[in-house]
């Protein structure tokens, strides 16, 4: 009987409810709960401003996103171009006008909050090219019309973000929408071209780089080169997640808090506070709450009917698999300081929204697995 409504699009209210994934939702609520609890100790114990806007931040967004979660996944796919072009929209007047902050233009003033658009393009591009590809026949995804107009819409707001400049998220929205690009079909050999051309490439493209950016490079194979410039932030980075050892020093003990050795410590380096306070065990498991997330994540698309759902789970799983690889290997020193906050952990409005909104559609879609989008 459930199947049969399921497939009409007639789902109760209750049956809709019973359909969320309960554990994926247990997850975010445990993962919203430890980043809150890490936002405190980086104000030294204290409930300041910081610790007050990310907990009301994540009631919000979170409550939204459990009321987007009942949208019929019939919405979603209907809105995801004008999805995309509102947020590029959004991105061109960051650009033009939007408000200026530690030498980037990136944000827009909204009035209740200053809106990133470039964290939301990481989610507009994954619906966008899954709406895309939802009709596209396999046989025809390699052909010249659908492989030119995908990369023109993903080239689109990384050249405009890059002029803001934030490199770092132009860099996770590229690698957002080549993840849904492979993943809808796209042969191999055009990425293994594409790679080809960009080592090329590369020696040409860092001319284009700014100063400080071709100093982070620099700084990322010789943090020492410049121990209390540059380089200071990431070797501070290295000895807070070294001191922690096995267990940590303790919740509210780590060195960083209290004495401010890591500036930004609240957004891109929370993991670093994370890690000195609960050491390795502590950021064993809550690697492990991710890989549950991303699982899920994952596990809700390989249910899915609809192409267009299966592949936004697929594509924003993947992403958010990148972005924690990206940030952890930042603060480990694996990587350039490229800017990249760890989902949920990390303070910061408008990449809190755009993963609630991403999640809304993954919570979308197991409510709706069993429909059909023509």
């Amino acid at each position: 009987m459930f199947q049969e409504t399921a497939l009409s699009g007639q789902i109760t209210f209750f049956q809709k409810l019973r359909s969320l994934d309960y554990i994926l939702l247990f997850c975010l609520l445990i993962l919203g709960l430890v980043s809150s609890l890490s936002m405190y100790s980086t104000e030294g114990g204290e409930v300041l401003y910081h610790t007050k806007s990310h907990v009301i931040r994540f009631i919000v967004f979170f409550s939204m996103m459990l009321i987007f979660s009942f949208v019929n996944l019939k919405l979603w796919h209907s809105i995801g171009y004008i999805f995309y072009f509102v947020v590029l929209c959004l991105l061109i007047w960051a650009s033009l006008y939007g408000v200026k902050a530690s030498g980037s233009q990136r944000w827009v003033d909204l009035y209740f909050i200053n809106l990133q658009p470039s964290e939301l393009m990481k989610v507009a591009i994954i619906m966008c090219f899954a709406k895309f590809y939802h009709r596209t026949q396999i046989h025809l995804v390699n052909s010249f019309k659908n492989i030119i107009v995908p990369m023109v819409v993903l080239i689109l707001p990384i050249l405009l973000v890059v002029s803001q400049p934030d490199l770092g998220t132009s860099i996770l929205i590229g690698l957002s929408g080549l993840v849904v690009l492979w993943l809808s079909g796209v042969n191999v050999k055009y990425f293994i071209y594409s790679s080809l051309i960009l080592l090329i490439s590369l020696p040409f493209l860092i001319s284009f780089l700014k100063p400080y950016q071709k100093l982070r490079i620099l700084t990322f194979f010789n943090p020492d080169r410049d121990p209390l410039g540059v380089g200071y932030q990431i070797i501070q980075s290295k000895i807070a997640v070294g001191s922690g050892g096995l267990s940590g020093k303790g919740f509210l003990k780590g060195t960083q808090s209290y004495l401010d050795f890591l500036p930004e410590k609240h957004t891109d380096f929370i993991f670093t506070l994370f890690s000195e306070e609960h050491g390795f065990i502590g950021s064993v498991l809550l690697l492990f709450l991710y890989a549950i997330i991303i699982y899920r994540t994952a596990k809700i698309g390989a249910s899915a009917r609809s192409f267009f759902g299966k592949l936004f789970c697929y594509g924003f799983a993947s992403s958010i698999f990148i972005y924690v690889t990206v940030n952890m290997s930042m603060v480990l020193g694996l990587l350039p300081i490229v800017g990249s906050p760890l989902p949920i952990m990390s303070y910061g409005g408008s990449s809190m929204l755009a993963t609630m909104i991403g999640f809304s559609v993954v919570m979308s879609t197991k409510i709706y697995q069993k429909q059909i989008i023509a």
